[in-house]
């Protein structure tokens, strides 16, 4: 009995060193642990032993039985070790949607390129401004409509002797005095000027805050000519060459003469909808600086001459080729299918 124990003991570590899957595992497993395994055909002849070799061989039944489990088990860890699955760690578990810049400051840099090819140099003013700046130094009257506090938002602060009330820049054309103060009254001048501004308006073509770029010009010679130059040169660049800009006469303070500059609207193609009413939206604004702003500015009109135009950012890219922005709120809303345009 003792040597038919041994024997089982050996012929199981030979083949759990044979085996190399864990089926073959399984099936060496039912051989020697079964219900009609050897140790159970073994432990059954138990009982034709004599009493005094019954407890020795249980003895040794039990620690072989111990010591084949363990090997077992050893066995088992090594075959599942040995499974390899292709795995690449360097491999997202979700594939993320890519960021982008948000349409705004795209469309800033882009304005940007388009004026520095041609020599503008970009520069930025304050937000928060002076009415001095923002409305005395650029020939507004002091009854002027647009420094009532229905039209722009002032701040609660105390007025300046010099430059008056403190308010939220409603237009970058401050920045035009500003310049030919930075300047010192020294022509040559070509500035683009983006910046936020504010005013008290909210449509579907308005919103309270939103973006300018001021351009401006100082020089001798300067006419309508290269003001209209100028413009178309953006235009064709920046909208392509299928779009139609329109000039109309126009009355702003602080140029003369002065015209509003339109573009036919890129969502309904100029047939007229929520957006532009007629088939033509408003960019802005534009004219040959007024003697008067030159003045402030520090710059003898009977020399030098210039233009100017202040646009919206927002509106402007509205109507840039490929793009749908029926409402210019939705630029700043989280609706992806807007921000994600481009």
């Amino acid at each position: 009995m003792r040597e038919l124990v041994n024997n089982i003991k050996n012929q199981a570590i030979a083949s759990l060193s044979d085996a190399s899957s864990l089926s073959e595992l399984e099936i060496l497993r039912i051989d020697i642990f079964g219900r009609s395994g050897k140790f159970t055909l073994a432990s059954k002849e138990l009982k034709n032993l004599k009493p005094e070799e019954k407890k020795e061989i249980g003895i040794l039944i039990n620690e072989t039985k111990n010591t084949l489990e363990t090997l077992f088990i050893e066995k088992k860890n090594e075959l599942e070790s040995n499974v390899r699955v292709w795995f690449d760690p360097t491999i997202p578990a979700i594939k993320r949607p890519q960021g982008r810049l948000h349409m705004i400051t795209r469309a800033i840099d882009e304005i940007s390129s388009v004026f520095e090819k041609i020599g503008f140099t970009r520069t930025r003013y304050p937000e928060v401004e002076w009415d001095y700046y923002a409305f005395g130094a650029l020939n507004f009257p002091k009854n002027h409509p647009a420094r009532d506090d229905w039209e722009t938002f002032f701040i609660d602060e105390k007025d300046s002797p010099k430059y008056g009330p403190m308010l939220l820049t409603p237009h970058t054309s401050s920045g035009q005095i500003r310049e030919m103060e930075r300047l010192k009254g020294k022509p040559p001048i070509r500035m683009i000027n983006l910046a936020k501004t504010y005013r008290r308006q909210s449509d579907a073509s308005h919103i309270p805050m939103f973006h300018q770029f001021e351009g401006m010009v100082v020089d001798k010679d300067i006419s309508v000519v290269n003001l209209k130059g100028t413009l178309d040169y953006f235009a064709s660049n920046f909208f392509g060459k299928e779009r139609v800009t329109r000039l109309r006469p126009y009355h702003f303070q602080f140029t003369e003469p002065s015209f509003e500059v339109d573009i036919s609207c890129n969502v309904c193609k100029g047939s007229g909808c929520k957006l532009c009413k007629e088939g033509w939206l408003e960019l802005g604004g534009a004219g040959m600086i007024h003697p008067n702003v030159l003045k402030a500015g520090g710059i003898d009109p009977n020399v030098y001459s210039g233009f100017a135009f202040g646009w919206g950012v927002e509106r402007t890219y509205m109507m840039k080729e490929g793009l749908a922005v029926p409402d210019i709120r939705l630029l700043y809303s989280s609706d992806l299918r807007v921000l994600s345009q481009l």
